[in-house]
């Protein structure tokens, strides 16, 4: 398990909790409007697992949980002894995961290991791989997951970063129609920035991004935007 950095304090990244934020390196997509395309391939370890423990044993009663982010967490096959670690020490998990590896992430839930998942819904599945960056790209697992969290058998949030270049109201139907009736789905703005691995995508205003929301709002799915 790789360790890319860790963000010791984030009031936004886990609901109602106070939590550190730990990001682990490498990912199977290629998103074009991906912030972090330095961890995508790298296989360095730029803080050690010993430190972020250290860490966390020294935020024990000040801190309510842990986000485990990426890259994609569910690529790291010994996530769970990590979550156990941080579970011995009294913190809450959440992870946050492309969907890309169901059997981990039910194991994981079935074991209590953790207690919220944030899962990307990166487009419509017909749009997927435009989406993602990989061409002809297979969604059966990423149905697999979000069926799962669908279920209600852990708190969870699906999120899409809407880009103008990938994204339309049509997706947004048929996101609708195939996960209605989720209990919370969040449409954040995409935002350029240096490390963004495509040039020249830009967002939609407010107003549009408000529009989306009222789409997936007529399938029964608790739609509202992030900043």
């Amino acid at each position: 398990m790789k360790f890319f950095g860790l963000q010791k304090l984030t009031l936004l990244d886990y609901p109602e909790k106070t939590a550190a934020t730990v990001f682990l390196s490498s990912c199977d997509f290629r998103c074009p409007f991906c912030h972090n395309a330095a961890q995508l391939d790298d296989d360095s370890s730029l803080i050690r697992k010993s430190d972020v423990i250290d860490f966390l044993k020294k935020r024990q009663n000040i801190l309510d949980g842990v986000c485990i982010s990426g890259g994609e967490p569910l690529l790291h096959d010994d996530i769970g002894d990590f979550i156990r670690e941080i579970k011995n020490l009294g913190f809450d998990v959440k992870l946050d995961t492309n969907g890309q590896n169901p059997a981990l992430l039910k194991r994981l839930a079935e074991n209590n290991f953790i207690d919220y998942v944030a899962m990307d819904i990166k487009s419509s599945l017909q749009n997927y791989g435009k989406a993602v960056g990989i061409e002809n790209f297979n969604t059966c697992q990423i149905e697999e997951s979000a069926d799962f969290l669908l279920k209600g058998a852990i708190p969870y949030e699906f999120r899409t970063t809407v880009v103008r270049e990938l994204h339309e109201s049509n997706d947004f139907h048929l996101i609708g129609q195939r996960w209605s009736g989720a209990a919370s789905y969040f449409l954040q703005s995409f935002k350029d920035s240096d490390g963004v691995l495509s040039k020249n995508l830009t967002a939609y205003s407010v107003t549009q991004m408000n529009k989306f929301c009222d789409i997936l709002r007529t399938y029964n799915i608790n739609a509202n935007l992030r900043e």
